[in-house]
């Protein structure tokens, strides 16, 4: 039995799977509501305005044939719970960063932003152009899920700290918040890594319970007021150069749409990819000025520690390709990223430094 029939009959039950059957047909005749779980709470700038316009969308396109319930953070399921409940058919659909969720498969990780990879532009032509998408949809599909990108929130900062990192030395015991690929490398340097949701950062920093976290960029950071607590903020990182976000349904309400209302939820998924990467390029540039003439430094780590990244940063991402499914999206990932060479050689430092740097604008 493979996982999508085993999630079906013993996650959902036998007589709910039989009332799935059945009511497919009636779904497509007439109004429905599909109920989006998400992994932010309401109002945080970028995440939650993909979240926002993806729902609209999906809502007004279809006519109101489909509207969309999102479910904030904590509402319904926590932040990270969203993925075990639209995979067991407790909601309908997730809004949330697919590296999440590396301990279900750490094939995740492509379909938000591995160190060192793709910026936004690069991600949106693999997934459409490159068979990223089909990946995606293969990976989501052993998990009873459809999955799309939905939402991309551009380069991410290297994060607010409470204090200068001089060397590699200073990631020692480090306490910080980084999920994701990310977070492992900082992990392998020594750091105490903590996967933190973003509804909880800002306490954890205010109350000294992490040495410092990132998040998205300047524009959502500044929402969240980090600026109150820490006033050191490096803004290349080497983490997420272009992280996506993703819409994910449930393979069985999926299957259940029409024709016609699954493209337009796929169209939705699009349209919210790109007015969100537009948004965010728009935003975090007025955003940092803003921040700095609040007194906010804005710093780069030194070399030795762009080196160590980088380092880890293979080191890290060779340990699963094993998986072959991992292997098989991380080679058209780099295949089409057109630097896998770089990547791979990690004496190449100065590229992948120049890299990022570039990204950051």
């Amino acid at each position: 039995m493979d996982r999508r029939t085993f999630l079906r009959t013993s996650a959902i039950g036998g007589a709910a799977a039989a009332s799935t059957t059945l009511a497919a047909p009636l779904y497509a005749q007439g109004n429905r509501t599909l109920t989006m779980v998400t992994s932010v709470p309401d109002g945080f700038a970028i995440f939650d305005d993909a979240a926002n316009y993806a729902a609209r969308a999906i809502t007004e396109m279809t006519d109101g044939q489909l509207t969309i319930n999102k479910m904030p953070a904590g509402s319904l399921v926590g932040a990270f719970e969203v993925f075990d409940a639209v995979s067991a058919g407790q909601a309908d659909l997730y809004h949330s960063a697919e590296y999440y969720f590396l301990n279900q498969h750490p094939g995740f990780a492509f379909f938000t932003a591995v160190p060192f990879g793709m910026t936004g532009p690069e991600m949106m032509a693999w997934y459409y152009h490159q068979g990223g998408m089909e990946l995606h949809h293969e990976l989501s599909g052993l998990f009873n899920l459809k999955g799309f990108l939905c939402g991309n929130t551009a380069m991410q900062p290297g994060g607010w700290f409470n204090s200068e990192i001089t060397s590699a030395d200073d990631l020692q015991g480090l306490r910080f918040r980084m999920p994701g690929q990310g977070g492992q490398v900082l992990g392998r340097l020594g750091a105490s890594v903590q996967n933190i949701p973003g509804g909880e950062i800002y306490q954890a920093l205010a109350s000294g319970q992490i040495d410092g976290a990132e998040w998205i960029g300047p524009f959502a950071d500044e929402r969240l007021g980090f600026q109150e607590v820490t006033q050191i903020y490096y803004t290349a990182g080497f983490h997420e150069p272009g992280s996506a976000l993703a819409l994910v349904f449930n393979l069985d309400v999926w299957e259940s749409l029409t024709p016609g209302q699954q493209k337009i939820a796929e169209i939705a998924c699009e349209a919210t990819h790109a007015n969100n990467f537009s948004m965010s390029l728009a935003e975090n540039g007025a955003a940092l000025a803003r921040l700095q003439s609040e007194g906010v430094v804005a710093r780069e780590f030194p070399d030795d520690v762009w080196d160590a990244f980088g380092r880890a940063a293979a080191e890290v991402s060779a340990e699963s390709m094993s998986d072959p499914i991992y292997a098989r999206i991380a080679e058209s990932y780099f295949a089409s990223m057109g630097s896998t060479a770089a990547w791979w050689d990690i004496g190449d430092g100065e590229y992948i430094r120049q890299r990022n740097r570039v990204n950051a604008g």
